[in-house]
């Protein structure tokens, strides 16, 4: 069958009820095969079958059951207080309260104040009551709406009509404030949003033409002027500039972008103009990517989170139930006063509403993913955030996360015998260099990187290309080779005006050619000890020189791993492919804990499993493509650099966005904080919770007193758990 998507963003979307009211008025609606509703982001995402409804239709239902479809995809706004119903009929509720509290006060006769909070207690229980009775027929669920309305009537039942309007009225103004809290939590998601221009300026026949950026088509070039943002991913074509790429991945430093190189939608382009070729169409560039991924991040729950829920689908019921035993027991078996029992029960079923203790986790948990979105965070949901929360072990990949993935040339020795000579930048033998002159070390040191590049230049290895590049920076041209051949896991040789020169290892020299290493052994072990990778360059009887090449670590890479272990992360440990030698030197550089070498995709993935079987939780760093077994066996597997890697995105439990490792430190920190917020909520939920039931059950709190404490209690725990939207 041919089906089609529908995704769209719809108003008066605030809660689980409301997606079951969508899920029950979709319900059989024909042609419709599938059904998403994502109630934190104000989104549903349909699939149709064409042939039997149709965009309009389904557009038209989702009207009817009142929940408007937004334009475009548009985040939907609360109305106005003004113009919001629940605001409305809760204002009119407690208007009604006092008019009818001032009658009483004026000695009015009891009927029409009564009257009054009849009409209190109908109008602002009229929108939490149809809900509870929904919930009742439909979900087969007994919610706090129900406890709340329960204790309403029972209360106006035994008289104290004044105090149910009480209840009606304060908690009708919290179901209202719902949806303006709702609102608050997807400011992260419309950050985002806002990043993307809404136009693009394109270059179509000729002509510079400004269109919708959903019309921006892949392979289209799109001119973006200097304080623009790019609207969509793509490739520079021509020009230069500073781009600023903090809204995507967090960078606080604009990276130089040039013809050939990525941008992505939403970065600032600074200084110049630039033309880009688009690469992604928009509902597919990194924005839209990061945009769906941490709205569908916020629908899963976490473990705490799921727990809470399942108590409160038991502990309302218990919580009604104890409430009808309150009332009946006492009286029938006790002899104890109805009216009092009666009473109680009711300020009980008030007091032990789960109010506080169910919005407690969620809240705070949107809040920090997308504050972590904003940040260059991506965290695929709730249950990662408990995860790295509890993580007492990193593994780390070197090549690409500690390093920078691109080895570089760092030392030039040139051999005038058996004693090197160096250029002057260059300082690692300085207190064995010879007295020769300027010009002729410079010349010697040329004449080796002519040899080296001219060699290389025929190699696909990634130490050729450090050597080619580093050639090229210093202005040296390549000396042309003839009958090159590359010599496996050794190097390679090539003739240079008839000459056979070997580029390789030192072993290459020593063991296959028995070229004699004396004099300059100890400055080899020297430089490989330092973690580089020593390469010589010599004919079939001496060595004329070496380069040293090491992939050099990330600048803020030490930060990273001190910021780590200040967080309480108990073993910062590297996993590496590469030889012991070089990952002993850079994990000494980095204070990293413990090295594991020469390790193969699956021996890394053997290792994480160890490490969670020693220590508990781990988190495993990597690129997201080559460690793709160990981050799947790792506790929370962590993908760096993920900014237009589809892989990446899509394998890892956290991406961080940018090449950058204190972005690592900065997802615990996150995390460890989002637990503190969330245990500090729970607590306080209990602590109240306890104290309004024993007030209740000891006859001590009157109706108004739990019904207060209860809001209140509410609002706190909101507010703290908007707190997390600060990044």
């Amino acid at each position: 069958m041919n089906t089609q998507q529908l995704e769209l963003r719809v108003g008066n979307l605030d809660c689980e009820h409301d997606a079951a009211a969508i899920e029950r008025g979709l319900g059989g609606f024909p042609g419709l095969v599938e059904l998403k509703v994502f109630p934190k982001s104000a989104k549903v995402r349909l699939a149709y079958d064409p042939a039997r409804t149709s965009d309009e239709a389904l557009q038209e239902k989702l009207e009817a059951l009142g929940f408007p479809p937004q334009k475009g995809l548009a985040m939907p706004e609360q109305p106005k207080p003004w113009r919001n119903p629940k605001v409305l009929t809760s204002l009119g509720s407690g208007l009604l309260l006092l008019v009818g509290w001032l009658l009483e006060l004026a000695g009015v006769p009891e009927m029409a104040p009564n009257v009054l909070y009849v009409v209190a207690i109908l109008l602002g229980g009229y929108y939490f009551g149809r809900e509870a009775i929904e919930e009742l027929i439909f979900e087969r669920e007994i919610g706090i709406e129900l406890l709340m309305a329960v204790a309403a009537v029972v209360a106006a039942a035994m008289g104290q009509v004044a105090e149910g309007a009480m209840l009606v009225f304060l908690y009708s103004i919290s179901e209202a404030a719902e949806g303006y809290t709702e609102e608050k939590t997807r400011s992260a998601i419309k950050a985002l949003m806002d990043l993307a221009p809404k136009t693009a300026l394109v270059r179509r026949d000729g002509r510079e033409v400004e269109i919708p950026v959903e019309e921006l088509q892949v392979g289209e070039v799109f001119i973006v002027k200097p304080g623009g943002a790019i609207p969509t991913d793509g490739e520079v074509v021509s020009g230069t500039s500073g781009v600023d790429q903090s809204p995507v991945t967090g960078e606080s430093i604009p990276v130089e972008k040039g013809p050939g190189d990525l941008v992505f939608a939403g970065s600032i382009n600074q200084s110049g103009a630039l033309e880009v070729r688009a690469t992604k169409a928009f509902a597919e560039n990194t924005i839209s990517r990061i945009i769906s991924m941490v709205e569908e991040a916020q629908e899963r729950k976490g473990r705490s989170q799921r727990f809470i829920e399942r108590f409160g689908a038991r502990y309302s019921p218990l919580v009604l139930l104890i409430g009808v035993l309150l009332a009946v027991v006492p009286p029938l078996f006790f002899g104890a006063d109805w009216l009092t029992w009666l009473t109680r029960a009711t300020v009980f079923i008030v007091a032990a509403a789960p109010c506080a203790l169910v919005i407690s986790i969620p809240i705070t948990l949107v809040a920090a993913l997308g504050t972590g979105a904003r940040q260059g965070v991506l965290i695929k949901g709730g249950v990662y955030v408990e995860e790295l929360a509890k993580v007492r072990v990193v593994a780390l990949d070197k090549t690409g996360t500690l390093t920078r993935g691109e080895p570089e040339v760092t030392d030039v020795a040139v051999f005038s015998g058996q004693f090197p000579v160096f250029s002057d930048q260059y300082s690692v033998f300085r207190d064995r260099r010879t007295e020769l002159n300027t010009e002729h070390r410079t010349l010697n040191t040329e004449r080796l990187l002519r040899l080296a590049a001219g060699i290389e230049a025929r190699s696909e290895h990634p130490l050729a290309r450090a050597i080619l590049r580093y050639a090229e920076a210093q202005g040296v041209q390549p000396l042309p080779v003839a009958d090159f051949k590359a010599l496996a896991g050794a190097g390679a040789v090539a003739r240079v005006d008839g000459v056979p020169v070997y580029i390789g290892s030192p072993d290459l020299f020593q063991k296959t050619l028995k070229v004699s290493l004396a004099g300059i052994e100890a400055d080899i072990a020297r430089l490989q000890e330092e973690g580089k990778t020593v390469v010589l360059v010599g004919d079939e009887a001496a060595v004329w020189g070496l380069l040293a090449i090491r992939d050099n670590i990330r600048a803020n890479a030490p930060q990273a791993i001190a910021a780590l272990h200040k967080l309480g992360v108990e073993k910062v440990v590297m996993l590496t492919g590469d030889n012991p030698r070089t990952a002993r030197a850079i994990a000494r550089e980095l204070g990293i804990d413990a090295v594991y070498a020469d390790l193969k995709p699956e021996d890394k993935a053997a290792q994480v499993r160890q490490l969670a079987e020693r220590y508990g939780h781990v988190a495993m760093v990597g690129d997201g493509v080559n460690d793709a077994p160990a981050l799947a066996e790792a506790t929370v597997g962590v993908a760096m650099g993920a900014a237009g890697t589809d892989v990446a995105l899509e394998t890892a439990d956290v991406a961080l966005m940018a090449d950058d490792l204190e972005k690592l430190a900065y997802a615990l920190e996150l995390a460890q904080r989002t637990q503190r917020v969330v245990g500090q909520n729970l607590a306080l939920s209990a602590v109240v919770i306890a104290a309004l039931v024993i007030g209740a059950v000891g006859g001590w709190f009157t109706l108004p007193v739990a019904v207060l404490g209860h809001e209140i209690s509410e609002f706190v725990v909101i507010g703290s758990g908007l707190r997390m939207l600060r990044g």
